[in-house]
Formats: C-alpha cells, structure tokens, sequence
C-alpha cells in the first residue's frame, strides 16, 4: 500500500472540557497517513492522478479551525471522517497531539486507523479540483 502523509500540521481551535478551554484557542498538531494507489500519478506526472496533500491541509485547517468539540476523542474522528469520505480514501491514520495538555507531558494526543467501510451509510463526495 502506498501513502501519502502530511506532518506536525498545526491549527488553532477550540477543544477541551473545562471553562477555560472553551474560550481560549489551543494548538493542536495533526499527522495523518492517506492510502492511495500513486502508481497513476507516478506515470503520468499529473495533480489529477492524486491525492492533493495541499487540498487536504487546506481542509484540515479550515475543518479544525473552525471546530469547537470537547473531548480531543472526537475530534480526531471527526478528521479521520472528514478525510475518508470527503477525498474517497480507503484507509486513513490520524494522530492528533495536544502538545502541553497534562503538566509535565511534553505530549499527549490520540492515533486512529479507519477504513471507509467504518463509514457505511455516509455520503461519500470525492472533491473537485477548483
């Protein structure tokens, strides 16, 4: 299997339980894996023939920035969806990294794996180069 990865991605938003963390922005970091076949893309040299990691940071960060969940749980769920049915990806692994969120961690964070048949019965929209 091939991948396409996307590294130490990071975005300001809204998420956490407490009071506080409901009205201050915090940095999370995104990694994420995508499964594509770049065979296609290999031979033809052409955008097209591939998963645009530009378009998927760009969501990402648009995504995220403007999200507002409680638990980082969700979150990074909510990003593993976002990825699967929005760029028609088989598998997907995202790692999301609360940096500094229990003192005397230097990290703390969730990493998933979800296949598209975790998202049967979700629209499935593979988007459109502008």
């Amino acid at each position: 299997m091939d991948k396409i990865f996307l590294s130490q991605l990071s975005v300001e938003c809204i998420v956490g339980i407490w009071d506080w963390e409901r009205r201050v922005k915090q940095t999370v970091i995104i990694d994420v894996e995508l499964a594509a076949d770049i065979r296609k893309a290999a031979a033809t040299d052409h955008i097209d023939d591939t998963i645009d990691y530009k378009r998927v940071a760009k969501r990402l960060l648009s995504f995220v920035g403007e999200s507002q969940f409680q638990l980082v749980e969700t979150l990074t769920e909510a990003i593993a969806k976002v990825i699967v049915t929005e760029f028609g990806v088989s598998w997907v692994k995202v790692r999301l990294n609360k940096r500094g969120a229990i003192r005397g961690a230097r990290d703390v964070g969730i990493e998933i794996e979800r296949r598209a048949e975790d998202y049967v019965g979700v629209a499935v929209t593979q988007q459109t180069q502008p």
